[in-house]
């Protein structure tokens, strides 16, 4: 058996198992990888395969096809039947896409081709540990943490899991927090989690606005101001600062905050000391800080609105809660968690929403996010006396809006004239039309990859420039690869 010893031993690297007879080759396979960060094995058969694999579960599998003692498939289809979490490339030496195609049936992530260079290799192998890794996440999300309602979220879809995931692994740490996300996505009800699940929850919690304070009042609603600091400064204030000793001080729209308090709050972060607007005395407290944003708080630095040092103090652990309109899975989730609250409030009969209104309401793309769809259903349960929301008791924008997103029946009011009687419509080549037309997700993904390659491989930058949060790129690759398979298996179906 070959192995690859250019890992330290301190290091635990991923292991990738190496299925080939030809010796020579297999050295060959080796030399190529010797510089990837992964524990690498060859072995020779098929039935040393089946015993590497039960015995060291590598991540990934290169499988030779023509072994001497069985054929490749037999293993592929083990590894299936067994449930073992391996991505399988097979390697043939067989071209014909017929081989391919029983191989990506029998449950393989990829194929090659012999022979092949390093670079075919080298990013087969990286396109496999990354699969694996994000199917890793997704599984671990899904499986682990599978709550519909946590600490005043509702919602049970894959991007809130990892959300309450970051939320309880970062509340017991006295890090600073930043919190990113569209208005009225839960940026108060994210800092109120982490304050209630951290060892701080029996101190004050202070929550302070920093888009609703007059700039030249915002210094002394932080640290407070002495008696005469100030015309109508009658009486000594203690700030937010002060009363949040021992707890966790919330900054919401922290950059709205004026670029001379930055400097000061810069301070007060790092050294955990402070003085009152008019007081010549330094106070020092011990703060839990957490920050929110509706705004992209990197693309505030570099238009030199926010300071780069301070954003690198506040945005230690990152936490991006999703658009309502990117979790579909929640929103007849929320919609009914408002209808069981309101009518409850409102003495009302409601009890859950109609079909027709669930498709107005699944059709809409929500801008408000929940704070919107919260006002809405509010709305309806107030003005309206039934056991069931319709969509006529829905507001007009929102039915409008969705009926935009739908091809209205031949007749219906506001439905497209109908084409004068001479006109002919020409036929419609499907063929021609399905190469013409992309579909979105490729455009989406084609802009994506662009982005990340323009960003030398960084996600996270090129999510910064994308306007989106790197966990959202990671959940669309997953999206992507799935629509990619489910199209080879289409095509190979139709044959």
């Amino acid at each position: 058996m070959l192995r690859s010893n250019l890992i330290p031993a301190e290091v635990k690297p991923l292991k990738v198992l190496l299925v080939e007879d030809n010796l020579s080759l297999a050295n060959l396979y080796v030399n190529f990888l010797q510089a990837e960060p992964v524990a690498l094995s060859h072995v020779a058969t098929g039935s040393e395969a089946m015993t590497a694999i039960r015995n060291e579960r590598p991540s990934v599998v290169f499988l030779d096809l023509q072994l001497p003692d069985m054929n490749g498939i037999e293993i592929l289809n083990w590894i299936q039947n067994d449930g073992i979490d391996a991505a399988v490339i097979v390697v043939t030496a067989d071209g014909s896409l017929s081989t391919a195609v029983e191989a990506m049936k029998a449950g393989a992530l990829d194929f090659l081709v012999k022979p092949f260079n390093r670079e075919r290799l080298v990013v087969t192998l990286r396109n496999a540990l990354e699969r694996q890794r994000l199917s890793a996440i997704v599984e671990k999300v899904k499986g682990g943490y599978p709550r519909d309602n946590y600490c005043g979220f509702v919602g049970s879809s894959v991007s809130m899991q990892a959300v309450y995931q970051v939320i309880e692994s970062a509340a017991q740490s006295k890090a600073t927090v930043f919190v990113t996300g569209e208005s009225g996505t839960g940026k108060e009800v994210c800092a109120h989690a982490l304050h209630d699940l951290s060892p701080r929850n029996d101190k004050p919690f202070v929550p302070i606005n920093c888009a609703a304070i007059p700039r030249e009042l915002m210094e002394s609603a932080i640290f407070g101001h002495v008696k005469g600091a100030f015309t109508g400064a009658t009486q000594h204030q203690s700030g937010a600062a002060k009363r949040a000793d021992g707890g966790t001080l919330f900054l919401d729209e922290v950059c709205e905050m004026d670029a001379d308090l930055q400097t000061k709050l810069l301070r007060f972060i790092q050294t955990g000391s402070f003085e009152a607007v008019g007081s010549p005395t330094t106070e020092v407290v011990d703060v839990r800080f957490i920050c929110a944003t509706n705004r992209d708080p990197w693309v505030e630095v570099q238009a030199g609105r926010f300071r780069e040092d301070l954003y690198y103090r506040l945005h230690v652990i990152p936490i991006q809660l999703p658009p309502l309109r990117e979790r579909d899975d929640d929103i007849l989730t929320l919609v009914r968690h408002f209808i069981r609250v309101y009518a409850e409030e409102e003495g009302k009969a409601f009890r859950d929403v109609s079909p027709e209104a669930a498709r107005v309401l699944l059709d809409y793309s929500w801008p408000g996010n929940i704070r919107e769809l919260q006002n809405v259903i509010r709305n309806a349960v107030v003005l309206y006396d039934a056991e069931v929301i319709e969509p006529a008791m829905l507001p007009a924008k929102i039915a409008q809006a969705a009926g935009n997103r739908v091809p209205k029946a031949a007749g219906a009011a506001g439905a497209p004239a109908a084409l004068p009687a001479t006109a002919t419509l020409a036929p419609i080549d499907e063929a021609s039309l399905s190469e013409r037309i992309v579909p979105l997700w490729k455009l989406e993904k084609e802009a994506t990859e662009q982005a990340i390659e323009l960003c030398g491989g960084n996600i996270a930058r090129a999510a910064a420039y994308l306007g989106i949060s790197p966990s959202t790129i990671y959940r669309k690759r997953v999206s992507w690869e799935a629509m990619e398979s489910n199209l080879v298996a289409a095509a190979e179906s139709s044959r």
